[in-house]
């Protein structure tokens, strides 16, 4: 999987950028963010990027921040959003200003964003609010939520592992306090994201 170019940007044509690395030029579709602050040919860009292979393409897409990507990824999880929709958000609202607003429940504000309608917006917010914790580099902070104690935050990083891995939330979220479960304070307060995602696949195989 191919998740981060650094090359040169030959051509920005929305929603396409076209960028050389060592000779090979990648086509990526990225949200518009992209084209606001990379658009001039001839200048070194780097992307984040996120591949999906199909068995008729493989298509690549591009972000200017390791975030947004980690956002794009959350949102096509969500039930009735694609790559396509997702980047259409991203595209119409920042993505701390869309973090917001599935934090605060602002349903409101998501329905005014291109290609979001009332149940998309709804599902947005039911779907995606217990996710963002887990996001990589989230910069929002909400009154009113505190930062994960540290054994919490090991539990979200290894339930994100296992939901890259194809196991659905729920059931990773189950798998993983089980897996912790059976351990004293001194063997919780010792373990990492790493050990208990071991753990976990290890229970799991049984």
């Amino acid at each position: 999987m191919i998740g981060r170019l650094r090359g040169t940007l030959l051509e920005a044509r929305p929603p396409w950028l076209l960028v050389e690395v060592g000779g090979v030029g990648y086509q990526v579709e990225a949200p518009m963010t992209a084209f606001y602050q990379q658009n001039t040919p001839g200048e070194q860009i780097i992307l984040h990027t996120h591949m999906v292979v199909r068995e008729d393409a493989q298509l690549l897409y591009g972000f200017v921040d390791r975030f947004e990507r980690e956002l794009f990824r959350a949102l096509i999880k969500v039930n009735g959003v694609g790559p396509k929709m997702a980047l259409a958000i991203l595209s119409g609202i920042e993505a701390e200003r869309l973090v917001r607003c599935i934090e605060e429940q602002d349903t409101s504000s998501l329905v005014r964003v291109p290609g979001i309608g009332k149940k998309t917006a709804e599902r947005l917010v039911i779907e995606m609010r217990d996710r963002l914790d887990r996001l990589e580099g989230n910069p929002v902070t909400v009154p009113g939520r505190v930062a994960l104690p540290a054994s919490s935050q090991v539990n979200a990083d290894a339930v994100a592992a296992l939901e890259a891995l194809g196991y659905r939330g729920k059931d990773a979220e189950q798998a993983v306090a089980k897996a912790a479960a059976g351990l004293d304070d001194a063997e919780q307060a010792a373990l990492d994201s790493a050990e208990l995602i071991r753990r976990t696949l290890r229970l799991l195989a049984r």
